[in-house]
């Protein structure tokens, strides 16, 4: 189910078909290194880990000191975490899960 249909259309479709077909870490490096900047790559990066720590329940200093991130995006990434499309709520527990299974 595609909860945003601003974001629904063909390129995106084609892009997200593109992702799922890379096997490997170094298949994403290489892949995300020749399609994103370093600083587009760093800032999903860095949303990832501050949603990481909002559901450790962290505080916003702690998270702003560990990521850099700022208090604005640090309040975005909550409000998605806990009112978006579930996509973070997803991963997080596949992520958890994975580890788990280590």
């Amino acid at each position: 189910m595609v909860l945003n249909n601003r974001l629904k259309e063909p390129f995106v479709d084609a892009l997200f078909e593109a992702i799922l077909l890379l096997e490997n870490r170094e298949e994403c490096y290489r892949f995300f290194e020749d399609i994103a900047t370093t600083g587009e790559i760093k800032s999903l990066a860095q949303r990832l880990e501050v949603a990481k720590m909002l559901k450790r329940d962290e505080t916003y200093t702690r998270i702003a000191e560990v990521t850099g991130a700022s208090t604005a995006t640090i309040s975005r990434v909550k409000r998605f975490l806990n009112y978006g499309a579930d996509g973070y709520k997803l991963i997080l527990e596949r992520l958890k899960d994975k580890e788990k299974g280590e």
